[in-house]
């Protein structure tokens, strides 16, 4: 009933190319993969001033954190925090939330 398991055709072959690399005094080539490079999309620090910042976000009608951190290359959670400080300071106001998603209007000036 039991018994050894055969092996599977991939198994078989390397099976089959060791043996021969062996007999014929090389060494089989190890296929050893690059690790994958990691992309620096977005960072923790925003470039711009928030004085030039909310003269940006002014000329928009609406403003959700996604918008920011696209336009600006940072990651959403730091545009979130720089549009809740922008409300609290007055600079913006949030006209609509569900859920997670939040959306702010400037002021009219």
């Amino acid at each position: 009933m039991g018994g050894a398991k055969k092996a599977s055709l991939a198994q078989s072959e390397k099976q089959q190319q060791m043996q021969t690399s062996k007999q014929e005094g090389k060494q089989p080539k190890s296929a050893k993969k690059a690790p994958p490079e990691k992309k620096g999309g977005s960072s923790d620090i925003l470039t711009i001033s928030e004085q030039e910042l909310v003269s940006e976000l002014t000329k928009m009608k609406a403003i959700t954190p996604y918008q920011v951190a696209s336009r600006y290359n940072v990651k959403v959670s730091l545009a979130k925090d720089i549009l809740e400080r922008l409300k609290n300071r007055g600079q913006i106001r949030m006209v609509a939330s569900s859920g997670g998603m939040k959306v702010y209007s400037p002021l009219s000036v």
